[in-house]
């Protein structure tokens, strides 16, 4: 579970990068970045919820 989250999180910040870098400006953009951070988010909160815990 932990190393698709971590590929979904690789994958998601490539993607961001890539349309910054590459996708012109205009509704597109905004629409792939929103996804894409979304799913950053997702799979940082996902890791962060199956951490193992210390005490």
């Amino acid at each position: 579970m932990k190393a698709v989250l971590w590929l979904l999180l690789t994958v998601c910040l490539l993607a961001n990068i890539y349309v910054s870098a590459v996708v012109g400006s205009g509704p597109q953009q905004i629409l792939l970045s929103v996804v894409s951070g979304a799913g950053v988010l997702g799979a940082g909160a996902g890791l962060w919820l199956t951490r193992e815990r210390r005490s």
